[in-house]
């Protein structure tokens, strides 16, 4: 692939790993979105490739889907490890 067709790929596979991570995910920017989106699809590709996949012509849907779940891991670990906190934390005023 080329830079830019992963750029775009980080994109896609970002945004659907967000969609598809469990929890509060909202809580992480936009851009460390599409950077785990990217992230799923080099890693997504390296299993891919380790596991023997053929890059059968089309579609491939094995790569995406595993891409797809990388991805997901990466916001969820993002998401716990960068994300906006949005407890509320008042301080106590003294008296």
């Amino acid at each position: 692939m080329e830079i830019i067709g992963i750029v775009i790929a980080g994109i896609i596979i970002g945004l659907l790993g967000k969609l598809v991570a469990p929890g509060d995910k909202d809580n992480i920017p936009i851009w460390l979105t599409v950077l785990c989106g990217i992230g799923g699809v080099l890693i997504g590709l390296g299993i891919y490739n380790a596991a023997g996949g053929d890059g059968s012509p089309g579609i491939d849907w094995t790569l995406w889907l595993v891409s797809i779940a990388c991805a997901a891991v990466l916001v969820m670990v993002a998401s716990a490890v960068t994300g906006r906190r949005s407890t509320g934390a008042r301080v106590a005023s003294r008296h």
